[in-house]
């Protein structure tokens, strides 16, 4: 598919400094939102299973296999707001799609927090929850699209990987102030206040975020690749549509290991290796820091080397490395150090596929079909193995008593999508050779 080159139309039109970085900031500051709730929601699992989905009588693991089918509902609605926002983002622009996102996610989160449970609205409790996931999942399906146009449109010549890094880096910030807030409130509150109501204290912090995040936003202005190109003819649907596959095969590893290093560990330490919350949620905090440390540096040096050879090597490395860490984890003769090293690398090697990966998916694409097709493919992706991590691997391992499928699933995952980085890359753009 024919897209605009590392250096090509989009990115001649010289932008003030100043822009860029509101741009940045702007873009940045919902991508945050979005993933501290995500993180939440998958830290406080145990806690809303018990709360919202497990009647009196229900099995505990019966209520979280509900629990995390709703996180993966909300997920398969990614890609419907990814194409209704993609598509207004494309024709109207990025700025007033990206405010519509953030109003949207902060309110559905907000509300969350003030949600009646099971035991004071009986089976109407967990509809609305799972309502308000829905709403979440359009309003993230269209806010990653966005904010990476934004990002890459507005970054300087040379400097798309770097830029792009930034959504990723504050993905591990949304997910590292999620399980911040979680380990704060399991150490001051006991877990009667925790399970009563102190769970809802995280989601409630969202609407004073949001609200930042939609000052940042109404000061953002268009990008100029956007103004200039959004005239220009639009590729074959089938082109597009051969990016979108092409970049979810390319992210699908980054995705799933992602997932479950980075937000299925607490639950997985809990319910297959005994751990208490809090040793989960320290271990989780080790693994997104890990997570947090590579990106930006991946990015830059995807500039550098192209997108491609940094990607690869991340993905190959989580498929050596999946059940060796995992098997360090279990074994109760390990020491509370090495397992804390294995969960910080384990969130490393993550962290090289997602430094590059947003300015690789936005290479991917010309500027005015760019929102909709790097934001569909980063969608359906993450919907198909990221929504589904936690439901397939808690399902498989109750039905099998195998402890070692989470790394099976990220090793798996990791390796179709090193498969996908060494087909043609389908674009101009640098990525590697």
């Amino acid at each position: 598919m024919t897209a605009a080159p590392e250096h090509g139309p989009d990115q001649q039109t010289a932008t003030r400094p100043a822009q860029s970085r509101r741009a940045l900031f702007a873009g940045s500051v919902g991508n945050f939102i979005e993933w501290y709730e995500f993180g939440v929601y998958g830290y406080f699992a145990t806690i809303i299973a018990a709360r919202f989905f497990t009647p009196e009588g229900g099995s505990e693991i019966e209520g979280l296999v509900k629990t995390y089918a709703s996180f993966a509902l909300a997920f398969f609605f990614r890609p419907v707001g990814a194409a209704l926002f993609g598509r207004l983002g494309d024709r109207i622009g990025r700025r007033p799609v990206l405010i519509l996102a953030v109003l949207l996610m902060t309110g559905a989160t907000t509300l969350i927090g003030a949600l009646p449970t099971y035991a004071t609205a009986g089976a109407l409790a967990p509809w609305l929850l799972t309502f308000l996931r829905v709403l979440q999942g359009l309003s993230a399906g269209g806010e990653f699209g966005g904010a990476v146009s934004v990002m890459t449109e507005f970054a300087p010549p040379g400097k798309r990987g770097l830029y792009g890094s930034w959504q990723s880096f504050t993905v591990a910030l949304g997910l590292l102030g999620g399980a911040g807030a979680a380990a704060l409130l399991a150490t001051l509150l006991t877990t009667e206040e925790l399970s009563s109501w102190g769970w809802r204290l995280p989601f409630l912090l969202t609407l004073p975020l949001g609200l930042g995040a939609l000052w940042l936003r109404l000061r953002l202005d268009e990008t100029p690749a956007f103004r200039e190109e959004r005239s220009a003819e639009r590729p074959p649907a089938r082109e597009v549509a051969r990016g979108i596959a092409l970049g979810a095969g390319r992210i699908m590893g980054w995705a799933a290991a992602g997932y479950t290093f980075l937000v299925v560990l607490p639950s997985y330490l809990q319910s297959s290796l005994n751990a208490t919350f809090q040793q989960a949620l320290v271990a989780t905090v080790l693994a997104n820091l890990g997570f947090a440390v590579t990106i930006v540096p991946a990015g830059w040096l995807s500039d550098r080397v192209g997108r491609r050879p940094v990607m690869l090597t991340g993905a190959l490395m989580v498929t050596v490395l999946a059940l060796p860490l995992l098997h360090l984890l279990q074994d109760t003769g390990t020491s509370t150090a090495v397992k804390g090293a294995a969960v910080f690398v384990a969130g490393a090697v993550v962290g090289l596929m997602a430094g590059p990966g947003p300015a690789m998916l936005s290479e991917l694409f010309p500027t005015n079909v760019r929102y909709t097709g790097l934001g569909l493919a980063y969608a359906l992706s993450n919907a198909v193995f990221s929504g589904c991590a936690g439901l397939v691997i808690t399902e498989t391992i109750e039905r099998t008593g195998n402890a070692d499928i989470p790394g099976y699933y990220a090793a798996v995952t990791c390796a179709v999508s090193a498969l996908a980085l060494l087909t043609p890359r389908g674009d101009r753009s640098r990525q590697g050779s």
